[in-house]
């Protein structure tokens, strides 16, 4: 193993996407990533498709591709008895265990938060639910998009305040990985200090509260509830996608000195009275979006680009996913992983957004397949336990052994 977290093991009992891109993040630091998968058909997103790719017999769904590298996949039935004795040693043995039940679930299996801290009074515990695990909705069953709808998301987003439209990736259960993932580590490091695991929680729902930004304080602190506008920015102007001959661009001016280069790109004087400062050209949005369709429409998007860039000005084209994968820029920020998966052979997969310099892990593995690891973990264990009574019966009778 390499990377920064190398020597902390993750247990990952959550499925579907908020807890496990958690851990895989985590994995994605070096962090050796045990990830516990139900015999009747592992995590649920292993059916998630179409698509899926590989042989029929062994066929794998790219949603579970894309949020599971970097881990080890072991069978256990937690209603067993010897499901629950395996997973009571792999807490033993763990630094963090990551799980997203509905509240109460971990408690009906014999695990509520007194239990696993009893086990590995060390242990870091990350709780992802849907609405909170407490409050007068807490216990709630979340699902992305119920949760990007009820969380306000949606009402921000879309053509218009009568459509309101679902973000196309399951942006909240990711989020909440992400706020997740950053809370281990605080609490990872807080027990450098005390010795002293402790429960970090956080859901979809805050997860997107969390990132309301501006639209959250526009309400908060000046009442204005914040309603979909399609691709053009409700407070600053010109700052959204317009169209070219060939494409759909993207122009972000972001003050008057960038004003001041662009209005001449599409035939206005900077101090047009309608337009000559921001607030103007949002008063009269809809008018300035007309003059910069109409001075764009016949132009490409590689003329209109290399303007705008010699005029100082932010802009980007709108690329389809196939573009995006084969820039040579996503290329350049190692944002693709070439990975041997043990069943479908050689793929790419998109990789982690954090680059350490001269630190990261070297070598990443792909999502496993369903159980791969299951013999493989299990000797660990037993090695770890004989390891662990070999150094008791050095230390000699009456000496307490200590939990990794």
């Amino acid at each position: 193993m390499s990377g920064p977290l190398c020597d902390l093991v993750v247990l990952d009992l959550s499925r579907a996407l908020a807890g496990p891109h958690a851990a895989m993040m985590l994995g994605d630091m070096g962090a050796r990533v045990i990830k516990v998968e139900n015999p009747r058909g592992g995590d649920d997103t292993r059916g998630w498709g179409p698509p899926f790719v590989g042989p029929e017999d062994a066929r794998e769904s790219t949603y579970f591709l894309s949020c599971n590298r970097n881990k080890e996949s072991v069978l256990l039935d937690l209603k067993s008895d010897e499901g629950r004795r395996t997973l009571a040693r792999l807490v033993r043995r763990s630094d963090v265990l990551v799980e997203n039940f509905r509240t109460g679930v971990l408690d009906r299996l014999g695990f509520p938060m007194e239990e696993l801290h009893r086990l590995n009074p060390r242990l870091v515990v990350l709780s992802i639910t849907g609405f909170g695990h407490d409050g007068p909705q807490g216990g709630r069953p979340g699902y992305d998009q119920i949760a990007q709808g009820e969380a306000g998301l949606m009402s921000l987003t879309g053509p218009g305040p009568d459509e309101p439209t679902r973000i196309g990736v399951p942006v909240g259960d990711v989020l909440a990985g992400m706020y997740g993932a950053y809370g281990v580590l605080a609490a990872l490091h807080e027990r450098e200090r005390t010795g002293a695991g402790r429960v970090v929680r956080t859901s979809l729902l805050a997860a997107i509260v969390g990132v309301h930004a501006f639209q959250g304080t526009n309400y908060t602190v000046a009442g204005q509830v914040g309603r979909a506008q399609g691709n053009l920015h409700p407070s600053l102007q010109p700052y959204g996608s317009y169209r070219c001959r060939n494409a759909v661009i993207q122009v972000a001016v972001g003050g008057e000195r960038l004003w001041e280069s662009f209005a001449p790109l599409v035939g206005l004087a900077a101090d047009d009275p309608r337009f000559a400062v921001n607030a103007d050209r949002v008063a009269h949005r809809d008018e300035l979006t007309d003059v910069i369709n109409a001075a764009f429409a016949d132009r490409s998007v590689d003329e209109l680009l290399a303007e705008l860039a010699e005029a100082g000005v932010p802009a980007g084209e709108v690329r389809t996913l196939d573009r995006v994968y084969e820039w040579d820029q996503t290329h350049s920020q190692g944002l693709l992983l070439d990975l041997v998966h043990s069943k479908l052979g050689p793929m790419r997969i998109p990789g982690p957004a954090v680059r350490l310099d001269g630190g990261g892990r070297r070598r990443h593995e792909a999502p496993p397949a369903l159980g791969e690891h299951t013999h493989a973990v299990l000797d660990w264990l037993d090695a770890e336990d004989a390891r662990e009574q070999h150094a008791h019966a050095r230390r000699g009778p009456g000496t307490a052994a200590v939990s990794v």
